[in-house]
């Protein structure tokens, strides 16, 4: 594009420069015709860019880490004239976006579409776009840009780790069947119906019963004899230590044939701790537990504990957008949820944190009648300080369970294998089905 605008220029001197000192006929002609080029590319710039027109399109609008993404691009020219060549530049914020391309000869009332394949290596919710969209002249001596913007977003949640099993508490009421005493909640455990009261939830109607006897029927449940799992996720402002890290630069064929390598978490404790709640919520859902959630982030998150695929997907989606930059240490969070929950439920705390005040927020657990358990990032291999081997001590000598997770860990082996040491509360060893 650099030599058109050279041969111009130069037609351009030296027409000028002819006029000036001779008489001769083509010197004048030299000059209308570098004018004319110029006036020409100008044009047809704006108006061959004036009609193009950029969809994107993804199929899914949700996607875990370690995903190939795949988007559809259309570049729709809708203007009658030649669009010479055209730059797509994607400007979307997803790590490792791709979707840029050159495009060259867009004839008038023509598209193109291509598929782009991005590598999905962190978290969150990112807009598909903008997009830059640059035109040139075929002489390269002016271009014209547009800006679309983002039309669709794509929520990135955590990974999940498969487990075979976790220790959770089994709850204060004895046996593992339905306790016959009636429940204000909904359980799995429905023992009979009884006719709608103003106030019942639409979703405790059983609708058979109520086709058969003509009148509005709901269901009465019983309570549940295992104690519901609360994960509390430290997210404080400065809680957290990383270490230096570059995502793997993936071929375009090892995305198109998803020859992708098994998705290593970025050495970060905030996202091994992200990940390890998915993969815990995940595998007590699927244990038929009730799961909550508490994370003292920027905006605190507080999720009341159920049972059901919804759960997960809220979870999971909450999960997505934490960013350690909370006010709140996980021990004031502690001190103020815990009074809201079930006594004898299992409460997890995920942290990196190794200062003294992790111990008395799994005394306050314990005084009242709540099970703590420990999760522990260690920082110094993650590039923080050291101190996991002293709170550790400390936390098995009151008897608390601890599972330590360093950096380059294998969290599924690492949750799989991890068992109370002797001595602690009394336990429950979860096996999941699938994996034994």
């Amino acid at each position: 594009m650099r030599a058109g605008r050279v041969l111009v220029l130069l037609l351009f001197l030296v027409g000028v420069v002819g006029v000036l000192i001779t008489d001769e006929a083509i010197y004048p002609r030299l000059l209308y015709l570098s004018i004319l080029v110029l006036l020409v590319a100008f044009l047809w710039t704006r108006l061959a860019l004036a009609g193009i027109r950029v969809h994107r399109h993804a199929r899914l609008q949700k996607a875990s880490a370690g995903d190939v993404f795949e988007e559809h691009f259309e570049i729709r020219n809708a203007s009658p004239f030649l669009a010479p060549n055209i730059e797509v530049i994607n400007e979307s914020r997803l790590p490792a976006a791709s979707g840029s391309r050159m495009l060259t000869r867009i004839g008038g009332t023509r598209s193109v579409t291509y598929l782009a394949r991005t590598y999905l290596t962190h978290r969150g919710r990112y807009t598909l776009g903008p997009t830059l969209v640059t035109g040139y002249d075929p002489f390269g001596l002016f271009r014209a840009s547009r800006r679309f913007p983002s039309e669709e977003t794509v929520v990135i949640l955590p990974v999940i780790y498969e487990i075979a099993s976790f220790p959770a508490a089994p709850g204060i009421l004895p046996g593992g069947q339905a306790i016959r005493k009636k429940s204000a909640d909904v359980t799995p455990h429905a023992s009979s119906v009884r006719e709608y009261s103003p106030g019942d939830p639409l979703k405790s109607i059983h609708w058979p019963t109520t086709a058969r006897r003509g009148k509005v029927m709901v269901k009465e449940f019983e309570q549940d004899p295992q104690a519901e799992v609360w994960i509390f996720l430290d997210v404080q402002d400065g809680a957290h230590y990383n270490q230096p890290y570059t995502p793997p630069a993936l071929e375009a064929s090892q995305l198109l044939y998803r020859r992708v390598p098994r998705f290593v978490l970025p050495p970060s404790t905030l996202e091994y701790a992200v990940s390890a709640a998915a993969t815990l919520s995940h595998y007590f859902i699927n244990q038929k537990r009730a799961v909550g959630l508490v994370a003292a982030g920027h905006i605190p998150t507080f999720i009341s504990a159920e049972r059901s695929d919804r759960q997960e997907a809220k979870t999971l989606e909450t999960l997505a957008y934490l960013e350690d930059d909370g006010r709140l240490s996980l021990a004031e969070s502690v001190t103020m949820q815990a009074p809201q929950l079930s006594a004898g439920s299992t409460a997890i705390l995920v942290t990196a944190n190794v200062r003294p005040e992790l111990l008395t927020a799994t005394e306050d657990l314990q005084r009242r009648g709540l099970h703590p358990i420990v999760l522990l990032l260690d920082p110094e291999t993650f590039g923080g300080p050291p101190g996991a081997d002293a709170l550790q001590k400390s936390l098995l000598s009151r008897g608390i369970p601890i599972c330590r997770v360093r950096c380059g860990d294998d969290l599924t082996q690492t949750l799989s294998a991890f068992a109370p040491a002797r001595g602690a509360i009394s336990w429950q060893r979860i096996q999941s089905p699938q994996l034994t």
